[in-house]
């Protein structure tokens, strides 16, 4: 069976939930006539990424109104939506993937775990990792600055993930940080990386979606302002790279003591 999985490259409109959420639902079916089984949104699209979004009320998933049109075109289509929203749920505040599957209710799924200074200020850590199975593929759950450090995505890659997806907003200066981060990742652990991140308002996010291989190379992307990228998960690529890059098999749980031979002096 073939596994395609979609990256959306959109800009939310913030504060404005509503046609966030229609936005949202018109988005997933354009993954679908592309053939997607999963689709991931960026960073806070429910929401919009805007400081004075964040300190409102925030959505809630005991209110069933605003889900209904993301329900119904998941349920209408087949496709499973990964869309990331700041959330508000018993007296906590965080940065969720919320996911929409056919015939069952929307779930929060994963909780952003690595927080940025100024939104340590106002949300809430995630706990856990967070991964499900699709076609027999495990697909894992991170947001944008998860993805920086290594050890997240090797947490997901040793619990059995083959595909890491990152829902992200960077701002303008952070292109050449934000492919590195990816391409690494993927590289690191030999499985496939999709990235989806927002553009425009209301701090000029500068998107970026994509997939990268297990080799690390970028084998879709979005290629205009806002659209979708797709790309089919091939498990035969992941086993070549992990035969390839054998950096799984080989690593030392235990490295040993670290020696320091104190200070030196060079000739200049």
């Amino acid at each position: 069976m073939t596994f395609r999985i979609a990256t959306v490259q959109a800009e939310a409109r913030p504060g404005a939930l509503l046609h966030n959420v229609s936005r949202a639902a018109h988005l997933i079916a354009a993954a679908a006539e592309a053939d997607a089984d999963v689709v991931v949104f960026p960073e806070a699209f429910l929401t919009g990424y805007a400081d004075e979004v964040f300190a409102a009320p925030l959505p809630d998933l005991h209110d069933l109104q605003w889900q209904d049109p993301l329900r119904r075109i998941v349920d209408e289509t087949g496709v499973i939506a990964i869309v990331n929203t700041a959330l508000q749920s018993s007296g906590r505040r965080t940065l969720t993937d919320v996911v929409f599957a056919p015939g069952r209710p929307p779930f929060a799924a994963y909780a952003k775990q690595h927080l940025h200074a100024p939104e340590r200020e106002i949300f809430d850590p995630g706990e856990r990792g967070f991964s499900f199975e699709v076609k027999g593929i495990r697909v894992a759950l991170s947001v944008c600055y998860d993805a920086n450090f290594p050890e997240h995505a090797a947490a997901a890659a040793a619990s059995g993930a083959l595909v890491y997806v990152n829902s992200g907003a960077y701002f303008p200066g952070g292109e050449r940080r934000r492919d590195l981060h990816y391409a690494s990742r993927a590289l690191d652990n030999g499985m496939y990386v999709v990235f989806s991140g927002l553009v425009g308002a209301p701090s000029d996010f500068i998107g970026g979606s994509a997939v990268f291989d297990p080799l690390g190379r970028r084998i879709a992307h979005v290629e205009g302002r806002e659209g979708v990228a797709v790309a089919a998960i091939d498990l035969a690529v992941v086993a070549e790279a992990r035969a390839e890059q054998r950096m799984w098999r080989d690593r030392r749980d235990d490295l040993g003591g670290y020696e320091n031979a104190g200070k030196l002096t060079s000739r200049v």
